[in-house]
């Protein structure tokens, strides 16, 4: 279930505040860069005058009525608000990053109450991207096992690992998973969000298979492509019983060129105290083998290796496959920095000439009022020494700064947004993700975009782009810097066979300029939102 008002109403508390019309958390004084001669809302350019009286009411509604959102202006963690997503790994693709996530989903009781998160009917991997690292767009679920998955012989699908290679002239996209932990499937695409298929019939890696089968955890694998191409997997995971201190469940292996099969063996990964979750990067000609530390970590492991458990703990190689030696402790467990612990896993990449690492935590449940162990994913900043260690990381809801601005004056995806609150992206075919549109529409929620440069000379009509049904009837406010401000402009959505495109326009009192938060405040149900864009 995604997040969003009703599907929490009847369940937790928060959804009765909702109900009453919260305010959002946004706290945050001051515009990025403040415009000039902002002023008034304007009236709807389709000249339908009867339609705009009769909105009113409903704009009036927004303003005293908005969704509840999650995080704070800006802040980049959580990456999304409307869902969960954990077990995070990222894949770098021009000037793009895809998150892929463990698609976290709520599970009830037989009273209808959310019960802990057993990970048990997760069989779907959510995707998103960013060019910024502020806004973010969400591809949906890839439904990737289960008798209507993808791979079908698969029950569930866990911390996904993603890569490309260009094979033969052509680009192509590989995204393995885990089904439970008893394997490690491969799906294949040509493209970074699928459509995706079944390349083998049956995993790529299987208890049957040599030096696999004493595996306690055949899971969370870890995927690289190095610098000539060759491809190489680290998966496993476990504490066997009297081993915390060696459990020996660690795992590499080279992939073969077509990148759906192995060219070696698997050979084993001495990870003190390991856990689970497999990492791989390389930085200069030294390979990084990173992992969570168990749970059975003593006062010995503590002062030989300097952690404790639920850890991010790493290894280094002048080899892919090892053997590697271990270096130290780079991230705590995320309780630290929301107050509920769990498991730890992450990903570590570099993107426009700086290093990240995205992990999960709880901090989304523990802001709408849970804790039942649903996770979401964070994103910062990564750096080394001198000497190739890496510096201790620091977990922060800011997350990294925002490397470009968004363009207003080309067509921007409605589920492209810093924060969603109420709505959500639905699949626009049958496929169900890749191309999303904003759905799960009522009044009072909203989207937000962080970074909009108008630029100097600035912008005199905004654009949505919608498909509105018949005896339909909605609205769309444009609020600037702080979703609690007035309106800017507001653009009626109704039904007429003149709009082919499905565009609906309203011009400004005056041009905005400058760089800004934008929030798209909405009114009414039953619509979707495709795009909008600035003239």
């Amino acid at each position: 279930m995604k997040i969003n008002r009703r599907g929490l109403f009847a369940v937790v508390l928060v959804g009765t505040l909702l109900l009453f019309g919260c305010a959002t958390s946004d706290t945050a004084d001051g515009s990025m860069n403040n415009a000039s001669g902002i002023a008034g809302s304007s009236t709807d350019t389709n000249g339908e005058e009867n339609v705009n009286m009769k909105y009113s009411i409903d704009n009036t509604e927004v303003i005293e009525a908005l969704a509840q959102s999650y995080k704070t202006r800006g802040e980049t963690n959580p990456i999304t608000t409307q869902a969960y997503g954990a077990d995070p790994f990222v894949m770098v693709y021009g000037d793009t990053i895809y998150i892929y996530m463990t698609d976290d989903h709520y599970e009830y009781d037989a009273e209808g109450n959310i019960k802990e998160n057993t990970y048990s009917t997760i069989n779907k991997i959510h995707v998103v991207s960013t060019k910024d690292m502020k806004n973010f767009t969400d591809h949906g679920c890839i439904k990737v096992a289960g008798e209507d998955g993808i791979a079908k012989w698969a029950k569930n699908s866990w911390a996904p690992a993603a890569a490309w290679k260009n094979i033969d002239g052509q680009d192509k996209f590989f995204l393995y998973f885990a089904d439970n932990g008893g394997g490690i499937g491969v799906i294949e695409a040509d493209s970074p969000i699928g459509p995706f298929r079944d390349p083998l019939g049956h995993g790529l890696i299987r208890r049957d298979m040599e030096n696999c089968g004493n595996v306690l955890w055949l899971f969370d694998p870890a995927v690289f492509v190095d610098d000539d191409g060759t491809g190489y997997i680290y998966f496993g995971g476990g504490v066997p019983e009297g081993q915390a201190a060696h459990p020996l469940t660690g795992r590499c292996a080279q992939l073969g060129d077509d990148m759906i099969s192995l060219a070696t063996v698997p050979v084993v990964i001495d990870a003190p105290y390991l856990f689970e979750d497999s990492g791989i990067h390389k930085c200069g000609d030294t390979y990084y083998y990173s992992y969570c530390s168990n749970f059975s970590v003593d006062a010995e492991g503590t002062k030989e290796y300097g952690m404790v458990n639920g850890q991010i703990c790493y290894m280094t190689s002048k080899s892919p496959l090892g053997p590697f030696t271990y270096a130290g402790m780079i991230l705590d467990n995320p309780g630290t920095l929301c107050g509920l612990s769990g498991n730890n896993h992450h990903a570590i990449f570099k993107f426009k000439d700086q290093w990240y690492i995205a992990y999960h935590s709880r901090m989304l449940e523990k802001n709408i009022g849970i804790a039942n162990g649903y996770r979401a994913t964070h994103i910062d900043k990564v750096s080394y020494n001198e000497d190739g260690s890496i510096v201790r990381i620091t977990q922060t809801t800011a997350g990294p700064d925002q490397l470009v601005y968004v363009d207003p004056y080309t067509e921007n995806s409605a589920v492209c947004v810093s924060k969603m609150a109420g709505t959500d992206a639905v699949a626009t075919d049958s496929i169900g993700y890749g191309n999303m549109t904003l759905g799960q529409i009522d009044t009072g929620d909203y989207i937000e975009i962080t970074g909009v440069d108008f630029g100097d000379k600035g912008a005199n009509t905004l654009c949505i782009k919608a498909n509105v049904p018949a005896d339909t009837v909605g609205a769309v406010q444009l609020r600037i810097d702080f979703i609690n401000k007035d309106a800017v402009a507001s653009v009626v959505l109704y039904p007429s066979e003149e709009n082919a495109d499905g565009v609906y326009k309203v011009n400004l009192d005056e041009a905005i300029t400058g760089v800004h938060y934008v929030y798209l405040v909405f009114s009414g149900s039953n619509y979707t939102v495709d795009s909008w864009y600035f003239e």
